[in-house]
């Protein structure tokens, strides 16, 4: 959102104390909504809502100056980068600043690219890239609501050229809203079909956002000239303010947006803005022109207060909340007084070669910072050597893994002679080094086949198509496996096999949770008793028919943290409140319970032995993810090379059953002889 919807509009049209008094509404239905405060679930139609204002007075600047005979392209770019500019650049600056001692290298680096690509107007195509607006990991990204300043600024290189380009070929109004009513057909067209079939497009692009700004200019070409009586515009404005409170009470964050929904905002800012009752207690007042003329730095630095509070995890304190709505109309008062006014008057007093300039003179440094963050992957080196140390674990991971588990080799982990087949997902490949270091002997090993989020059940379906083929490729690999009947080499399977019956209990690359990740027959939205029933058929078929031809082993679920733990714990150390992560044992219990049921019908049924980590990894009360200060995990739920080390002792005393077995088993063949 720009400078040029927050504050007041001069030269091209007069002022106008309603339109101050709707960015009052639309920037606190916003902020009020990215704080959490109740009543306003809905409040991000506040976007919506600037982006028809914005087109309305756009398209007046630019009708007026093309009918006039005086509109310049260069000047119009200009004005709109003295106004939206100098406290952006301010903003990233700080955030920059500040993100050198608090952030770590991840974050920073990321926060370097998110303000790269938010000084060039590009940031709305990165948030596209990486989750949806409404995911969890939102509050990750401290410039996110710069996304519409980009859409804004792609909108205001584009209208003008256009409109510019009908003026000179059919000079005239007709042309023009003829241009604006196609336009906004095809954009409303697209914007609902998006919105049915890929949502995150339908919120982040253009194409799709820009009926709502055509709304707003066709209101001022059909319009400007109207005149109502006072009663019809009293009914207008009341309608519109109705239609724009019961969009924010009404609607959350499980709406489908924007589609056939935003209509209702955008219907009442159109009907507040034709109603044109400036002396309105609902938008004149104090308070409102107050809030309406320094909406935009209050918008601009609210953000990242609610991105504060949740990476220090205040969020859910209503104290907290409020200190942080205090320091955002003081943040916004003092950009407003010492950044925007200052700026817009001093640019303004400059001839346009030295404004451009200055501008680029000023945005040069944060663009080369940012540039600068990335190159070095958030400088780690700037951080206390205990915080690194533990961030530092993220990567203590297989060292074979881009080999074995995202390539899908299969490799072997020891020596040439193989006492075991380990089969799985990503889980295998994080303990499999710690079964290696079992191993009796030095020319002992195992034969390891793993592929990402695959469960080695036959007749189950990948809902992810991208891990479909290679989860295809390890079920025909242990298939063939078994058919070998000169091979007595037990089969050991790990897996987050939980996962897959029960879906992400944790945020993921924006996965909804609770959602299945295999089905059998039709993919299932929720682990439901017939659904569970069919997994539960296909998980004992593949475990007997396996436990038919070898020794078979299932290992229990390793606990899911469900928070990242290296980064979770560097953080608070970070900021001076250190952590200790865990789950209790009724949590862990309650999450894995079909599980281990199914494991305990393999064990009745067909033999399956049943491998246990819970003795190594938890005590008597709870599961804990570090030990002597140092994170047992890379993640939320994936073993460290430190953490699996805790495991040896359950693959020795499996490896020595199974030592057992096969010198009883060739006692029993040489006596068959």
């Amino acid at each position: 959102m720009s400078l040029d919807i927050f504050a007041p509009t001069a030269g091209a049209q007069a002022f106008r104390r309603d339109i101050n008094g709707l960015r009052a509404w639309a920037v606190t239905a916003v902020v009020l909504y990215h704080f959490g405060l109740a009543g306003f679930d809905g409040g991000f139609v506040g976007v919506d809502m600037f982006f028809v204002v914005s087109g309305f007075l756009m398209t007046g600047i630019i009708g007026k100056g093309l009918q006039r005979g005086d509109f310049s392209l260069w000047n119009f770019y200009l004005a709109r980068a003295r106004r939206i500019l100098p406290a952006l650049i301010v903003l990233a600056a700080v955030l920059l600043a500040v993100g050198w001692f608090f952030l770590m290298p991840k974050e920073y680096e990321m926060l370097g690219g998110h303000a790269r690509r938010t000084l060039l107007f590009a940031s709305n195509l990165r948030y596209l890239q990486e989750s949806g607006y409404f995911d969890n990991d939102a509050h990750e990204k401290w410039l996110l609501h710069s996304w519409s300043l980009s859409v804004e600024w792609q909108f205001y290189l584009l209208l003008p050229v256009l409109l510019l380009a009908v003026w000179r070929l059919f000079p005239g109004r007709r042309a023009m809203v003829l241009v604006h009513v196609l336009l906004l057909l095809v954009s409303f067209c697209i914007c609902v079909a998006l919105t049915s079939s890929e949502p995150p497009k339908a919120f982040y692009l253009l194409q799709s956002r820009a009926w709502e700004f055509l709304a707003g200019g066709l209101l001022f070409l059909f319009a400007e000239s109207l005149r109502l009586s006072a009663r019809i515009r009293l009914a207008l404005e009341w309608l519109g303010l109705l239609s724009i409170v019961c969009a924010v009470v009404f609607l959350d964050s499980s709406s489908r947006w924007p589609g056939w929904l935003a209509l209702v905002p955008c219907i009442g800012t159109l009907s507040v803005l034709l109603a044109r009752r400036e002396a309105s207690p609902w938008t004149g007042n104090a308070v409102a022109q107050w809030l309406g003329t320094r909406s935009y730095s209050i918008y601009l630095w609210h953000w990242p207060l609610v991105a504060g509070l949740a990476y220090c995890e205040r969020l859910n304190s209503l104290a907290w909340v409020l200190s942080a709505l205090f320091a955002t109309l003081l943040l916004g008062q003092l950009s407003y007084a010492l950044v925007e006014v200052p700026a817009r008057r001093g640019l303004h007093g400059l001839a346009p070669r030295w404004a451009v300039a200055a501008l680029l003179l000023a945005i040069f440094p944060p663009l080369l910072a940012a540039a600068w963050i990335r190159e070095t992957d958030g400088f780690p080196q700037r951080l206390p050597a205990a915080v690194g140390a533990i961030e530092a674990q993220a990567d203590n991971r297989n060292p074979r893994q881009d080999e074995c588990l995202d390539k899908g080799a299969t490799c072997t982990f020891g020596g040439p002679s193989i006492e075991a087949l380990i089969v799985g997902d990503s889980h295998a490949d994080a303990v499999v080094t710690a079964a290696q270091a079992a191993l009796p002997g030095s020319q002992q090993g195992i034969r390891f086949r793993a592929a990402p989020l695959c469960l080695p059940v036959f007749g189950a379906h990948e809902v992810e198509k991208k891990h479909a083929a290679p989860c295809l490729a390890l079920k025909r690999s242990l298939k063939a496996e078994l058919a070998d009947a000169s091979s007595d080499v037990p089969v050991i399977v790990i897996n987050r096999t939980s996962v897959y019956a029960m879906g992400y209990n944790e945020t993921f690359e924006g996965e909804e949770t609770g959602r299945p990740l295999v089905f059998f027959s039709l993919p299932a939205d929720r682990a439901s008793p017939e659904y569970l029933e069919e997994f539960r058929r296909h998980y004992l078929a593949t475990a007997c028919e396996i436990a038919g031809h070898r020794p078979l082993f299932l290992m229990r679920p390793i606990p899911e943290m469900a928070i990242d733990v290296p980064h979770s714990m560097a953080k608070a150390m970070l900021i001076g409140a250190p952590r200790e992560i865990s789950i209790t044992l009724a949590e862990y219990h309650a999450r894995h319970a079909f599980v281990w049921g199914l494991q305990d019908e393999a064990h009745e049924q067909c033999g399956a032995r049943i491998l246990n980590p819970l003795p190594y990894l938890c005590d008597d009360k709870a599961c804990h993810a570090s030990r002597n200060g140092r994170p047992l995990y890379a993640d939320d739920d994936h073993l460290s090379e430190y953490g699996n080390r805790l495991l040896v002792p359950m693959f020795a005393k499996a490896f020595a059953s199974m030592h057992k077995e096969g010198v009883a088993l060739a006692q029993r063949r040489k006596e068959a002889r």
